[in-house]
């Protein structure tokens, strides 16, 4: 299976964080919950990591109810561990970690 989306994260110094899908900006989805006007970060549990844990989800599923769901969860067991100031998540890497975070659910 070909990979459908990769999402890119690059920090070059502190708030300078940019993270792509496929070579675009990722939209941060501010418009669904707005947890940080000043961007995505990674690497600990705050509200940096909530707005892209939230963007990832709804641009990988298009469903922002699905995301408004998970991504919380998706912050802690995913985002939060992003420790490196580069990194790269796949469609089939995001979907795994979801799936997961379900299957933890039952």
């Amino acid at each position: 299976m070909s990979q459908k989306y990769v999402y890119k994260g690059h920090r070059a110094g502190l708030g300078t964080a940019t993270v792509t899908v496929n070579g675009k900006s990722l939209p941060p989805r501010n418009d669904v919950m707005n947890h940080s006007p000043t961007g995505f970060e990674w690497g600990y549990g705050g509200s940096g990591p909530a707005q892209l844990a939230l963007a990832i989800l709804c641009h990988e599923y298009g469903d922002v109810d699905f995301a408004l769901i998970y991504y919380q969860k998706f912050k802690f067991q995913v985002v939060a561990l992003l420790t490196e100031d580069a990194w790269e998540l796949t469609s089939a890497q995001v979907r795994a970690a979801v799936k997961q975070i379900q299957e933890q659910e039952m």
